[in-house]
């Protein structure tokens, strides 16, 4: 499995450049696990409403409710101030020279 860099302050990790919000560290494992199978369901249903605009909208909240309890969307889980910058490219943010170093 191919592993993404996290961000020394371990609050994203990157994909082809871009950040994206790890899970709350702070979510128990048990309730982590059953976050990710809501995840993991809701996304199934994504790809099952396919042509069904009522499902497919449905699905698509359920994808994410589960992200936003995950911690991965909706307001951040760290509580020092610092902005999010997820879903931001790396090289824009203040993690370009991290980035850069890799």
């Amino acid at each position: 499995m191919r592993r993404y860099p996290d961000t020394p302050d371990g609050r994203y990790f990157v994909v082809r450049g871009r950040l994206w919000r790890k899970s709350d560290p702070r979510l128990d494992r048990v309730e982590r696990e059953q976050l990710v199978r809501d995840l993991m369901s809701a996304r199934r249903a994504v790809k099952d409403a396919k042509g069904n605009s009522v499902e497919l909208a449905a699905a698509r909240k359920s994808v994410d409710d589960a992200k936003v309890a995950l911690g991965e969307r909706g307001p951040v889980w760290w509580d020092d101030g610092a902005p999010d910058y997820n879903r931001h490219m790396a090289k824009n943010t203040p993690y370009a020279d991290w980035f850069a170093s890799l």
